[in-house]
């Protein structure tokens, strides 16, 4: 769907330039427009290779689990029916915390895996291992069509969406790279933002199991 608003927009502004004799300014405003991205993507890997390397760091010398394990009461919380000691509650919470940081990059890893983990237990519900056990609509985890996605998937995915961020560290190098005065202006806007933006997704989500 993306695909076909950006290639509309691109030959609308295209066809607009011809119709009134502009096509020598939309000449120019492509090229000048490809040179910004290409400045714009070198300086975001700089930003992603540093910071995914730190959170490589942190994981390999333990602080990633350390920060884990401090989160255990937030995500006992957020998904009481998990396993404490499973990969999902492990995966969850290394892209809860890649979030925070602002790292969305690192984040989207971690999330694909703690969805696949998390449909690993709802398998394991559906053919069996939570017998007697009934979702919110009163149906057995038997009865529960395969693909549907469970209270833990659309809570992790909410959470994910509302992304509370400490170091919103995507907006400091794009207001850094055209020439902001001041780049890291936006972190206190951007954490009062994310804070009431979570805090809703966390009463949306416990209002909804329910």
């Amino acid at each position: 769907m993306l695909n076909y608003l950006w290639a509309g927009m691109t030959l609308t502004g295209i066809l607009w330039g011809a119709l009134h004799g502009q096509m020598t300014a939309v000449t120019d405003g492509a090229i000048q427009a490809s040179k910004e991205a290409v400045t714009l993507c070198i300086t975001m890997l700089g930003v992603m290779t540093l910071w995914t390397g730190v959170l490589e760091i942190g994981h390999r010398s333990g602080l990633v689990d350390q920060l884990a394990k401090r989160m255990g009461p937030i995500l006992t919380f957020l998904f009481p029916k998990l396993d404490p000691e499973g990969e999902a509650r492990k995966q969850i919470s290394v892209n809860m915390i890649a979030n925070i940081l602002g790292l969305g990059w690192a984040a989207t890893p971690a999330g694909l895996k703690a969805m696949e983990e998390l449909k690993k237990v709802e398998e394991e519900c559906r053919t069996g291992g939570a017998a007697g056990q009934k979702d919110s609509a009163g149906r057995s985890a038997a009865a529960r069509q395969e693909g549907t996605a469970s209270n833990e998937m659309c809570t992790f995915l909410i959470i994910n969406i509302s992304s509370l961020q400490l170091i919103p560290m995507n907006m400091i190098a794009y207001r850094s790279q055209y020439g902001s005065v001041n780049p890291t202006a936006i972190v206190g806007p951007a954490l009062a933002a994310t804070f009431i933006s979570t805090v809703v997704a966390v009463i949306f989500c416990k209002v909804m199991d329910r």
